[in-house]
Parts: structure tokens; C-alpha cells; sequence
């Protein structure tokens, strides 16, 4: 029997290679909305961050997602990825 291939994802933030399933999928719609997708299958250009909520401010900081997805972000995608990571 054949072992599954380890799939690793960059995380936007710190710039490490973590397992893709330790990280959190941050999705952008072809209609251009952003969410954060739990499942990682959602249609659209992903880009991920991991768990850690320093991360996610490090990325905020230097306009990581805004680069990923080429729009400028709202303040209130910014807080809802904060919460669902607090509570992952």
C-alpha cells in the first residue's frame, strides 16, 4: 500500500513550511470576496497562515495577504481570522 505524499504549504506570515493541514486557508473568491476557508476546498486563489495569532499580525503588518491577492484588505476580514484562529 502506497503512503500518502506530505503536502506542505508556505504560511504568509513567519515564511515556514508547515504540513497543509496544520494551517488555515485564507480564500479569494473569483467574485473578489475574501473568507477564511475550513475545509480548503472552497473555488478561488488560497494563501495560508498558520495557527499562531502573531502570525497572522506579522502578516498584517507587512501587507502579506494584501500582496497574495492583490486588493487591499478590510479591517474586518483582519478580525475575523483573528478570532477563528484563537478558537482553533
Amino acid at each position: 500500500m502506497k503512503a500518502k505524499k506530505e503536502i506542505k504549504r508556505m504560511c504568509i506570515g513567519c515564511r515556514e513550511m508547515f504540513d497543509k493541514r496544520d494551517l488555515v486557508r485564507v480564500v479569494k473568491s473569483p467574485d473578489g470576496e475574501i473568507s477564511i476557508d475550513l475545509t480548503g476546498k472552497k473555488n478561488g486563489r488560497g494563501a495560508y497562515i498558520c495557527k499562531n495569532p502573531g502570525c497572522l499580525q506579522k502578516a498584517k503588518k507587512k501587507g502579506a495577504l494584501e500582496r497574495a491577492f492583490s486588493q487591499k484588505i478590510d479591517e474586518s476580514v483582519y478580525k475575523t481570522m483573528e478570532e477563528e484562529i484563537k478558537n482553533d
